[in-house]
């Protein structure tokens, strides 16, 4: 059983009594190549396989604010701070399980908030042939899904779901899907506050 959750609906992850929340699990899974089509289309985007990065931004209790993303090699640490885990970097789409994001719920009284992204490091921004989907699991509670079901935009970045602490016990979970040119412009739509510079990987 899965929970697909909607675009402003909220969730709230429920712990329990003893475990506490647990290990997060965001996994991102997509279509790596884009489906054939006629000859101009191949002539303008190509058939070049979609690299889609999973990442996320962070806000600590303390103050402290960053980016868990592959870009940059900022894979973070899930027993150290931000308490938040990138497994790799799937370059191809091709990876059976796609790409991980590991939260340590078991911090939760140190993390204020969360906020899930994609973008496209490499291909064509279609992200409609990418048909991403990005599936929340926590131990003892159905699925939450979040589905990229907004496709028109050719913005290289999506702001897919908003984790945020609530009371030191949950995690309350929206779905976002929205587009942007890039980091500096999903950063000012949260009013994250960070000073971004080009990177690589």
């Amino acid at each position: 059983m899965a929970i697909n959750l909607q675009k402003g609906q909220k969730v709230n992850l429920k712990k329990g009594a003893a475990t506490g929340l647990g290990e997060i699990l965001v996994n991102l899974n997509w279509n790596s190549k884009p489906a054939k089509q006629g000859f101009f289309s191949k002539l303008l985007s190509g058939d070049s396989a979609i690299d889609l990065d999973l990442g996320c931004l962070y806000e600590l209790k303390d103050g402290r604010k960053g980016a868990v993303q592959a870009l940059g090699n900022a894979f973070g640490s899930l027993n150290h701070p931000p308490y938040i885990a990138l497994d790799g970097d799937d370059r191809t789409g091709a990876a059976v399980d796609g790409e991980n994001l590991r939260i340590n719920g078991n911090q939760i009284a140190d993390i204020q908030r969360i906020l899930v992204y994609t973008f496209i490091y490499e291909g064509i921004a279609n992200w409609k042939q990418a048909d991403a989907v990005v599936t929340i699991k926590y131990p003892g509670a159905e699925d939450l899904v979040v589905r990229m079901d907004d496709y028109n935009s050719s913005n290289r970045m999506c702001g897919l779901a908003l984790l945020e602490n609530v009371n030191n016990e949950t995690f309350s979970v929206e779905k976002i899907v929205q587009f942007y040119p890039g980091h500096p412009d999903l950063d000012k739509a949260f009013h994250w506050g960070m000073k971004w510079t080009p990177g690589r990987k």
